[in-house]
This record gives structure tokens, C-alpha cells and sequence, in this order.
């Protein structure tokens, strides 16, 4: 079990000072006129991704729709 997982257990001060220089790290900012740190950054970056990866599959749907389902249920002809 982690040292983490015991509330009870203290921590040692190395792993005390690692949490904080990963901490100090996330809240720095990604340039220093900016108001974005570096976790927002992290976070845009997953969300975009996320949504395109949403994107491509809502994409390839439609492409199927189109390709394949509208002509076998006849809801229209394909001009090739």
C-alpha cells in the first residue's frame, strides 16, 4: 500500500518535496505573460482531443450513412 493510501502514516520529506516541485511545476505558467499554467494547458489538451476523436467518429458515421445506408434502404441513388 502506498504511502498515500495511509492518511495516518506521515510522509517521508523527500517525497514531501517531490509532491511540492510537482505541484510548483503544474501551477507555473507556460510563458511568463500569460495567464495559463501549465495544468489548463494539460487540460486543453485533453479535452481537444478528446473532442477529436468525437469528431472523427460522428465523421465516419455520416461517411457510412451516406456511402452505404442510403442506398441499401433506397433513400437515394449514388451518381457514380
Amino acid at each position: 500500500m502506498a504511502n498515500s493510501d495511509r492518511p495516518n502514516q506521515k510522509k517521508s520529506p523527500q517525497r514531501l518535496k517531490a509532491e511540492r516541485a510537482e505541484q510548483a511545476r503544474l501551477e507555473e505558467k507556460i510563458l511568463p505573460w500569460t495567464t495559463i499554467t501549465r495544468q489548463q494547458a494539460n487540460q486543453f489538451v485533453s479535452i481537444t482531443t478528446t473532442g477529436a476523436w468525437v469528431s472523427i467518429g460522428i465523421l465516419v458515421a455520416f461517411w457510412v450513412t451516406v456511402r452505404f445506408l442510403g442506398p441499401a434502404f433506397g433513400w437515394w441513388v449514388l451518381s457514380d
